[in-house]
Parts: structure tokens; sequence; C-alpha cells
């Protein structure tokens, strides 16, 4: 696939239109995205890893950046654009299609002062299944967001335990994803004849008159975030298969940051003897990488296991074999002469 520029897809009528793949968008123009669990950001632009891409224009690779369920206007790029011009947006922005189940977009009380449009909100709605994006967001871009949406007065930033949101390209399930939700009465969903009104059921022109109160809530559970997300709080766990396994040789610098028991896991990949007492992991060909699953606790500061590491692996976000998302430490430098192994490093047990 091609680049496009923003006039394929217009921000008018709002939401307006997004493309039907993932993309990076950059400067008034888009690169889609295709899923490479082999490459070290798990996605690519073309030939190139999307980490790799980003690193070139000066802008943070993925695992430095937030997962943001977008389900309004945002993932359309000539609204980001808009952002960039009017609100002070830079660097590249990363869009990920997400499958979203048991939510919806659904029509807010309120219509917007700036169009006398009317606004998307999210809401619980037990089976639907509608396709929005996660946008893979730095620090400073979510922080151009919280203006544009009026976090704090218009939506709240929070993270959504509701539904499932899965990643479309990847099959990527992400747990407690943030997303803005309606905070004043304005944007609460609207009630017309008591119903719910999807905005994939009613188009703009239609929205904007209809006539309907208020809902007493949207039906969400919700943690509402205070201050800037840290990036490394998603995804709260770790796969490890290595020396970082329950009862191997460095678990105690990862013991202190568990929040509850480890589990079997499997990660799609290859793991490498490399005849230094520990192994190499190559994600996304192979047998498969067995290992274990471990939950970390808020706020957990993996830096010590990050500089026990060290120079030769990096820490990025991967999709194991059931779809969950998870941290984990990937080996970067060459794995020729290595020795393919078979079975977890070292044997546990």
């Amino acid at each position: 696939m091609n680049p496009f520029a923003d006039s394929d897809f217009p921000a008018l009528p709002y939401p307006g239109s997004r493309p039907p793949f993932s993309y990076v968008h950059n400067a008034g123009s888009g690169s889609p995205l295709r899923a490479d669990a082999g490459s070290l950001s798990g996605w690519r632009v073309g030939d190139q890893d999307l980490d790799s891409w980003l690193t070139t224009r000066d802008s943070k690779p993925l695992a430095e950046r937030v997962p943001v369920l977008s389900y309004g206007s945002n993932p359309c790029p000539s609204k980001l654009t808009w952002l960039r011009e009017t609100l002070g947006l830079v660097e590249p922005v990363v869009v990920l299609r997400a499958r979203c189940a048991d939510l919806a977009a659904v029509w807010a009380a309120g219509l917007r002062v700036v169009d006398d449009q009317r606004p998307v909100v999210l809401a619980a709605y037990p089976g639907a299944v509608e396709e929005h994006a996660v946008l893979m967001l730095t620090p400073a871009q979510v922080a151009v967001l919280d203006v544009g949406e009026g976090r704090g007065e218009r939506y709240h930033l929070a993270r959504v335990s509701s539904g499932r949101v899965t990643l479309v390209d990847d099959g990527g399930v992400l747990d407690r994803v943030p997303t803005y939700v309606g905070a004043s009465a304005i944007r609460r969903p609207l009630l017309v004849d008591g119903h719910l009104v999807r905005c994939a059921d009613v188009p703009q022109a239609v929205a904007v008159g209809l006539v309907g109160e208020p809902a007493a809530g949207d039906g969400l559970d919700i943690e509402v975030l205070t201050g800037a997300p840290d990036p490394a709080e998603y995804p709260r766990s770790l796969f490890v298969y290595g020396t970082l396994q329950p009862g191997a040789s460095h678990w105690h610098l990862l013991a202190p940051h568990a929040a509850g028991s480890a589990r079997q896991a499997r990660l799609a990949g290859t793991m490498y003897d490399t005849g230094f007492g520990y192994p190499a992991l190559c994600p996304g060909v192979g047998p498969g990488v067995p290992g274990w699953l471990v939950p970390l606790r808020a706020g957990a500061d993996l830096a010590a296991t990050d500089a026990y590491e060290g120079a030769n692996y990096a820490r990025v976000r991967v999709v194991l074999s059931d779809g969950t998302v998870a941290w984990t430490y990937v080996w970067t430098a060459p794995v020729d002469g290595m020795a393919a192994l078979a079975a977890s490093w070292p044997p546990i047990g």
C-alpha cells in the first residue's frame, strides 16, 4: 500500500473518515503499517521497522508511547493535522486498528460549541462489535489531546476495564486501555426514547437533530487517571523466559515488582544459547518460547532488570500466543553461530 494524503480522508462531517488499515501519520500524510512479530517494534512501514522509522525522524519508539483508545475524530488524518496546526501536536502519530467488543461510540447529549455538531462518547453496549483505533502517543502528544478533549471538564482520561479491545492486525488484547470518557453532563450519552444511539447507526446530519435526555452514566467500569500517563504502566506484565524466571538465578531482581503469582505462557519465536549462561530471544519465527508471565504492581520500576539485561537486549511490547500484550526482553545483537534451544532456559524445578 502506498502513502496517502489527508485529503483522502476528510474531517467533515464529524467524526470524519479514516483509513481501513493501521498507519503512521506525519506532516499531512500517512503511511500504512503491517504487523510483523519478527521486527523489534512488531510493526513495519514498508520494509522498515517502525521503531527505526520513528528514530530517523527524532521521534520516540513504541515502548515510550502510551496506548489510547480513540473512537471519535482523532484517528482521522485530517484531524491529526488540525491538532498539529492548531494545538501544536508534534512528531509522528501511530494509529492501530482496534476491534471493540461490548463497547460502542454513541452520540452525546450536547452539541460542540465550535461547530454545533454532535460529538461522540464511549459507552458500554453489550453485544456490540465496532472497529475503532488505538493511538500510540508520546506523553507530549497526550498532553495536546488533553487540551483538545478538555480533559477534566468535558472528558476524563481513564483506564477502561469494560469490554474487550483487540488490535486487528496482530491480535493483541489491551488490558485496561486508557481512553477519553465523558465527564460533563453534555458529554453523557444521549438517550432517545430511553435508548443509546450508536454513531454507526445514525449519521451526523441526523444526529444533530435528535431530541432526548442525558443518560445517568455510560455504564463503563473506569479508573480516572490523574497527571500524565506513564508508558511503562502499559502493560502491567512482563514475560520472562531465562534467568529472570521464578526460581532462576536473577528472579530476586524482579520479585519485588511482582503483583501476585506468575503463570506459564508462550511467545512465538526462537531462543538461542548465547554460551554465557543466559539465552537470546528472537520473537516472531520458530517453534515458540515457553516462559512465565509475571503481573507487575502499579508503579513497578524495571530499571534494575533493564540494567541487568544490558545493551544486547531491548524491552519491548509483544503479543503472547494467547493474545496477551506484555513486556519482554528481546535480543538485538546477531545470533550467528548460536544454537537454537528447544526448552526453557535454565531448567526450572
